[in-house]
């Protein structure tokens, strides 16, 4: 990639060119138009997919003031050179809508690079070794925490254990002075050893609590895993921790987003004083990103601060609160998932409705009452069946409104009588599509092979159907890694390389629009994002190979390149 600063016509103009000068060049060449004020961005040299069916592609872009000015030809887009423009050369490379996730946890993101990283671990004795070394680098008493772990991807089954989960001996052995929490993948379950049970007073008679379940060996015992709303009960030993500076979070979030091509993302469930921190950043241009935010409190709570926390486009579209997040059952992974029939691998367990349906509906209420819009976490084919009903129910409540664009989040594992409500319905489907290829090893195991390929992960199912399906990767659930997610929607092909019922891919185009027209529709904001077009937002990503064209196996070796928000260049990986 080259950059520099090239000079034209319209440059000359801002330089100083003196007025007479200029009428008579004028003359000399009979006609003339008034100079084009010069642009703070311009993009040259590069093969730019605009999603805007007016003008599909271009091969230069000029931003300025945040915003998009022109699209073109090179010679064309020339003319907005001035001597403080800044020059990208492309030099053939792709330029996109900038990427919208979706569905993420904006400082879950930040957090998870301050704690111990257990995607990767191969088996129980990896983790259990790694909390040994920071238990050693650690003085006594400090809370050990990490997140990625899942029982169902590892080389080997841990002995003992409890349904695939392991049992806490060996990590209570070595951290008998540090507790330790070590949240699952999904999100939807814990692990706690000796040390950090006994500080939540948490015994072998301790009950399961409404909408969780802590996991017991034949003896009654706790093994150390916490189920779903069972990880409320550890809340008093993180209460015991120092919490890390929210501020500091923040901006490891927003830098992993900004190299990851993210220009936009959703934040899937925060409360009131999460959403006063990202205020106060983005009145101090500090916020790096784009969130769209969900709120996630009780309902009384909500009731009486709503209207005070709506927020549309604060802070140079930076900031947006208008939507609800509600959870309606677990994981499938922890076998949270809420199922019409038993798991197959689990005869007898359904899974778990995690807040009851009863609640949502006075959600709902709240939400169409102040005008947000609602989200609600549904996984299994039951709680997707039980939210649809709940959203037809509300729909028809308030028969004047047309624009609600509620949405249910993952819509996993669909009853076929189902997939076709969400295009009838208008309800969008916030996919992520990494999950599929993700979760595909256990997904089988768990529904066994007739309801994985009739409802698990349909897209193809959906979108024919007439359903909007918005991207995203569930960050830190999954890396905030857009390329994953690209190459699931359009291979559903797995670390085995075999795909998962390949009649539901995406094609290239489709995924696409997933990450940007998709996702800036449901956020209510495709009249500033999604495509590139004169008068939106200067939100561009740019790749170093055309992954609407190159063979599939090259998608995920594709890097970011640039990163720009508002026509400011916020990642620059042409030198990494």
């Amino acid at each position: 990639m080259n950059e520099r600063i090239l000079s034209g016509t319209g440059g000359l103009r801002a330089s100083g060119l003196r007025p007479f000068l200029w009428a008579g060049l004028c003359s000399l060449f009979l006609s003339c138009r008034e100079p084009t004020p010069p642009a703070d961005l311009v993009l040259l040299n590069g093969k730019i997919v605009t999603l805007d069916e007016a003008v599909p592609q271009a091969q230069a872009l000029a931003a300025r003031e945040g915003r998009i000015v022109a699209l073109g030809t090179d010679s064309e887009i020339r003319r907005f050179v001035g001597p403080q423009t800044r020059v990208l050369d492309l030099e053939g490379a792709l330029a996109v809508p900038g990427l919208i996730d979706s569905h993420l946890h904006f400082m879950g993101v930040g957090e998870a690079r301050l704690q111990l990283d257990l995607t990767r671990a191969a088996n129980w004795d990896e983790i259990v070794a790694m909390v040994a070394q920071a238990a050693a680098e650690s003085p006594p008493g400090t809370l050990i925490r990490g997140r990625g772990w899942h029982q169902e991807k590892w080389d080997r089954t841990p002995q003992p254990n409890v349904e695939g989960f392991p049992v806490h001996d060996a990590l209570s052995a070595v951290s008998p002075e540090h507790p330790v929490i070590l949240v699952h993948a999904s999100g939807h379950a814990t692990f706690a050893n000796a040390r950090a049970m006994a500080m939540a007073g948490i015994t072998a008679r301790t009950p399961d609590p409404p909408g969780g379940q802590i996991l017991r060996d034949a003896r009654g015992r706790p093994i150390g895993v916490f189920r779903e709303e069972a990880d409320a009960l550890l809340d008093p030993v993180r209460e015991q921790a120092t919490p890390p500076d929210p501020r500091k979070v923040a901006e490891l979030a927003a830098q992993e987003l900004l190299r990851n091509g993210i220009t936009t993302a959703h934040d899937a469930g925060v409360g009131f004083a999460t959403v006063d921190l990202y205020r106060a950043l983005a009145d101090e241009g500090k916020l790096g990103v784009r969130l769209h935010v969900w709120l996630n409190a009780p309902n009384d709570e909500l009731r009486a601060r709503l209207p005070s926390y709506r927020l549309v486009g604060y802070g140079d579209h930076h900031l947006t609160v208008r939507t609800i997040k509600r959870l309606a059952d677990g994981a499938l992974g922890s076998r949270g998932a809420w199922l019409l029939e038993p798991y197959s691998d689990l005869p007898g367990h359904v899974g778990l409705n995690t807040t009851p349906m009863a609640d949502i509906e006075e959600t709902a209420r709240i939400a169409a009452e102040h005008g947000f819009q609602l989200a609600v976490h549904a996984i299994g084919d039951r709680a997707n069946r039980e939210v649809l009903d709940l959203y037809e129910r509300s729909f028809r409540a308030y028969p004047d409104r047309t624009d609600w664009r509620w949405r249910i989040e993952h819509a996993q594992h669909l009853h076929p009588a189902d997939i076709p409500r969400f295009g009838q319905l208008g309800v969008i489907a916030s996919m992520q599509a990494v999950h599929c290829t993700s979760d595909a090893p256990f997904v089988l195991p768990r529904l066994g092979e007739n309801r994985a390929r009739e409802g698990a992960y349909v897209w193809r199912s959906l979108m024919d159907g007439g359903a909007v399906i918005a991207n995203g990767t569930d960050a830190p659930v999954e890396p905030v890694d857009a390329m994953a997610g690209f190459y699931a929607f359009v291979t559903r092909r797995p670390a085995d390389g075999k795909a998962f019922f390949p009649e539901q891919a995406l094609t290239r185009l489709e995924a696409l629009r997933a990450y940007t027209v998709n996702g800036a529709y449901a956020g209510f904001e495709e009249d500033v994002k999604g495509t590139l077009t004169p008068g939106k937002l200067a939100d561009i990503t740019v790749l170093s190979k055309d992954i609407l064209t190159i063979p599939e196996e090259e998608i995920p070796h594709t890097r970011v390149l640039y990163t720009i928000v508002g026509g400011q260049v916020r990642f620059d990986g042409t030198n990494r």
